[in-house]
């Protein structure tokens, strides 16, 4: 394929996942707004973050693998149609629980468009071409990163109390329909595969498969975002390990019977593949953390505005957007190495993060400083993601490319989940019996010690390799 024709299909991806990234860091500012405007209670609010989440990660697996057999570019469109009709939905909601089943939908939506977007990338794009590719993914999330909060700030004063938090919502329509244009005039046909028989395709598919590692992902998330209202969630934790272990044996027995597997299992033999998922796994356990502590922090101890608490993440977001870019055209070169460098870069901005909010309580500088802490923390996420994500995928055969993809950003979704719920738990516990600047501490040692996992396994997968 021409240079020109797949880096418009990359231009199609990007705005799609600038979209749902904008969504959902939008939505983190929208919060207090919806419960004035809606009257939501604190769990309605609860569910407005976890239902995306849950049916995100629940769909991402059965999606790639339907798009590695069907087709990625029809997939990706009719993801991008459902999380365009649930924002107007979400937009439009008479109620909280209106709201909340349309960001359900929204999570079905992003779920099945995101693998076909890392499907495409690795269809479409070889060596260091592939490597710019991710590195214009990392920049896409930058940027929305940086924007989002910003952007939904600014649309919940212009809005106001009412209008404000359903332009955050609404605001994705025009991206929506923009994509689907572009992507019905740019993509290749056929848009779907042509499969030979209604019964081959659904054995490729694996139903049974879909359905077990499906209800294995919700169940381990399940606890993570919703066990604070009742504990006897957690009950839901060792039967989605369960559920896991049966997927297993059940993709085993699939291979035996001849048939094509939901998931090529000899895929986690590939010591860059299984490195590379656990690293991606434990950072987003750690690093997504932070911007939600951060965004608490300013607001109740210092009594910033939503649209300041934004601004808080803008210059991290813009260097995490230029170095996923510069690190992309060095990812051949340099290689693992650049996600232990970006680890080390971590650390350091946790360090003086936690440095910064001891200072400011002690009244000697301003809250302000931790826009150049946190900068740290932006560029090692664009030289981390972005990088790891081309050497993860870099010896997957094409025809898993959407499942191998998913099966990553499903790591993502557990880790974020674990990591948001354990982290704020022992922050919040802390600052019942201490201050603000212990509190902060406790949540960003604790992300320190998930980073320096990651860092370890990194360590070693680059030894080997050496």
């Amino acid at each position: 394929m021409s240079d020109p024709v797949r880096w418009r299909i990359l231009f199609v991806l990007l705005v799609a996942i600038f979209m749902s990234l904008i969504s959902v860091s939008i939505v983190n500012v929208a919060l207090p707004a919806i419960h004035d405007g809606l009257g939501a209670s604190q769990s309605d609010l609860q569910w407005v973050l976890s239902g995306y989440a849950l049916t995100f990660g629940v769909v991402l697996v059965a999606a790639g693998r339907a798009g590695d057999i069907m087709g990625r570019g029809g997939l990706f469109l009719i993801g991008v149609g459902i999380f365009t009709a649930a924002s107007v939905a979400a937009g439009l909601a008479p109620d909280a629980d209106w709201l909340n089943v349309a960001r359900f939908v929204q999570g079905i939506g992003s779920g099945l468009l995101n693998p076909q977007g890392i499907g495409k990338v690795q269809h479409y794009f070889r060596g260091d071409a592939r490597g710019r590719a991710f590195g214009y993914f990392g920049t896409a999330i930058g940027f929305s990163v940086a924007i989002g909060p910003v952007l939904g700030g600014f649309l919940i004063q212009l809005g106001g109390p009412d209008l404000g938090w359903r332009l955050t919502f609404l605001v994705n329509v025009p991206i929506g329909v923009i994509t689907i244009i572009l992507g019905l005039m740019w993509f290749p046909r056929p848009l779907i595969k042509r499969l030979p028989r209604t019964g081959s395709a659904l054995r490729s598919l694996d139903p049974v498969g879909a359905v077990l590692l499906a209800v294995a992902v919700l169940a381990i998330l399940f606890p993570f975002v919703e066990a604070r209202g009742n504990p006897s969630f957690w009950l839901l934790l060792p039967l989605g390990i369960v559920l896991v272990w049966l997927w297993v044996k059940w993709e085993q027995r699939y291979i035996r019977l001849g048939l094509s597997p939901m998931v090529n299992l000899k895929i986690f033999a590939t010591r860059s593949y299984r490195n590379g998922i656990t690293i991606m796994t434990l950072y987003f356990m750690g690093m997504t953390s932070i911007w939600v502590l951060i965004a608490i922090y300013v607001q109740e101890d210092d009594g910033k505005t939503a649209l300041e608490a934004g601004f808080f993440g803008v210059p991290a977001a813009l260097l995490s957007a230029y170095a996923a870019h510069w690190a992309a055209g060095r990812v051949q070169q340099f290689g693992r190495k650049l996600v232990v460098g970006g680890l080390f870069l971590a650390l350091a901005g946790l360090g003086l993060s936690i440095l910064v909010v001891i200072l400011h309580e002690a009244g000697h500088i301003s809250v302000w400083w931790l826009m150049a802490s946190l900068s740290f923390i932006g560029v090692a996420q664009g030289t981390v993601i972005s990088p790891n994500q081309t050497l993860t995928l870099a010896e997957v055969p094409l025809d898993y490319a959407g499942s191998s993809g998913a099966i990553m950003q499903t790591g993502q979704r557990i880790g974020t989940a674990v990591g948001i719920a354990v982290i704020t738990a022992a922050t919040f516990s802390a600052l019942s019996v201490t201050s603000w600047s212990t509190a902060i501490a406790v949540g960003f040692g604790l992300i320190s010690l998930v980073i320096m996992l990651a860092l370890f396994v990194s360590i070693k997968d680059l030894g080997s390799r050496e």
